[in-house]
């Protein structure tokens, strides 16, 4: 609520009348407001109420007068508004439109079948995902070359998988870490967490990029 808009006086009628509701659940009685603020009589209450009613501070309905939120919270957009279409090619005259919004929906359509964790350690920064990240993963097994979450001897780990038959091999995007090794009669033993499918951080949200190729080592 803004105090340019009041006197003194009206600030702190307004004040008790909000705290007295917020505590109490319920609106002050006159004789509430007049042994609070100290006034000599009702009729005090009656010009305060009528002036927080004027600067609409106060709506008044057939129960009485009410507190307005003069704070309301704004709506939080659903989406990112398409405003338009811009040529990549040679220039053209702006085309403007409601092209409707892009959503989460929109950049990940399975939407209900993903979920995030949050990256603790830098094994895999080369793949861009740092410490603190939040990585998006699918309810999917992982293709061979892709990144993936895995369970493994009560172990989580976010890495490269790589499968053959050889066994299993976690490989980091990071070259101060070591590849993990996993023995093909131990695969009954590793348990698939997701797919990963992007993440997010304070910059902004990042979808997967291309599966690495199997060959490498």
């Amino acid at each position: 609520m803004s105090r340019k808009q009041l006197t003194s006086k009206q600030h702190e009628f307004l004040h008790f009348l909000v705290e007295h509701v917020r505590l109490h659940g319920v609106w002050p009685t006159y004789r509430e407001i007049v042994d609070r603020l100290g006034y000599r009589s009702p009729n005090s209450v009656t010009q305060n109420l009528q002036a927080l009613h004027k600067k609409g501070f106060l709506r008044r309905s057939h129960d009485g007068y009410q507190l307005v939120d003069r704070d309301p919270q704004p709506s939080r957009p659903h989406g990112i508004p398409i405003r338009g279409i811009i040529t990549a090619g040679r220039l053209q005259e702006a085309v403007e439109a409601d092209l409707g919004t892009i959503t989460l929906e929109t950049l990940f359509p399975n939407l209900d079948r993903i979920f995030a964790i949050r990256v603790s350690g830098q094994s895999m920064t080369g793949a861009d995902i740092q410490d603190g990240d939040y990585v998006l993963l699918i309810d999917d097994d992982i293709p061979n070359g892709g990144i993936g979450a895995v369970l493994y001897n009560g172990e989580t780990s976010l890495k490269y998988i790589y499968y053959d038959e050889d066994g299993l091999r976690l490989e980091p995007a990071n070259e101060a870490y070591s590849h993990i090794k996993i023995r093909p009669e131990v695969f009954e033993e590793v348990r698939i967490l997701g797919q990963y499918v992007g993440h997010v951080n304070k910059n902004g949200i990042y979808k997967r990029t291309s599966v690495r190729s199997v060959g490498v080592a």
